[in-house]
């Protein structure tokens, strides 16, 4: 399976956040980015909200990837949020979001961007790992299951 370790660090994953709209999402996704990487969180809420006026960063069956590019950021950088209540977030399935995996990346990135992008879409394919991130309920247990440290975890 395909592990994400390089894109989040336990700082950066939350467990049972509570939202009531999409529109609400965005500030805590740039709040998040604000504490575990520095960033400004105003500015992450906004460049995540200017992509999603694009077109909806939800893919179906619960779950989303908004992604931005973000000026100075040293690399690409992942957040993991798991929400206590799917909220609705204009998916082509009409499905609410639980699980979103926000994608950050530098003005630069180009290819890395695609790349991190891939390897995200890749992992949340795999519907075995999906159902263990929504019977989780720790930021912990949702970073073993992102990284594949699971079976280290369980020794």
């Amino acid at each position: 399976m395909n592990r994400l370790s390089d894109l989040v660090y336990p700082a950066t994953v939350r467990a049972q956040q509570a939202v009531d709209s999409k529109r609400a999402f965005f500030p805590l996704a740039g709040q998040l980015a604000a504490s575990a990487l520095g960033l400004d969180a105003s500015e992450v809420t906004e460049a995540l909200l200017e992509r999603e006026r694009l077109g909806s960063t939800a893919f179906g069956r619960g779950m989303a990837i908004p992604h931005a590019r973000i000026a100075g950021l040293s690399g690409v950088r992942g957040l993991f949020i798991q929400l206590a209540k799917p909220v609705d977030f204009d998916a082509v399935d009409a499905l609410p979001v639980d699980l979103a995996f926000v994608l950050l990346s530098p003005v630069d990135a180009g290819a890395d961007h695609l790349k991190a992008l891939a390897q995200v879409s890749r992992f949340l394919r795999d519907e075995a790992a999906v159902a263990r991130l929504r019977g989780a309920r720790s930021a912990e247990a949702l970073y073993a299951i992102l990284t594949g440290d699971e079976a280290r975890d369980a020794a």
